[in-house]
């Protein structure tokens, strides 16, 4: 028996970087910087584990509401500050 479920934050903060990113054109984007971005992030919020379609479906909607929507781009602009105040990797020039 294999046990499938997710993580919906995962979707939304990998979405919703790619556009906060774009109010941020002096930061590094490379590959490492992105990876520890989303992962300072998740960090910050709750987990949103589902294991069928329709708690998936459930929960997005949960999350599009504007209180929850406003908060995980709050928690992505810390991410990126923090991160881009140090970056794990050499910074090229």
């Amino acid at each position: 028996m294999a046990i499938q479920v997710k993580n919906c934050m995962e979707d939304f903060v990998t979405d919703l970087l790619q556009q906060v990113i774009k109010s941020y054109p002096n930061i590094c984007t490379c590959d490492q910087c992105l990876s520890d971005i989303a992962a300072w992030a998740l960090n910050h919020l709750p987990a949103r584990y589902v294991g069928t379609d329709i708690g998936d479906a459930y929960t997005r909607l949960d999350i599009y509401k504007q209180e929850h929507y406003a908060h995980i781009i709050k928690i992505i602009a810390q991410a990126i500050e923090v991160v881009s105040q140090n970056p794990h990797h050499t910074i090229k020039k």
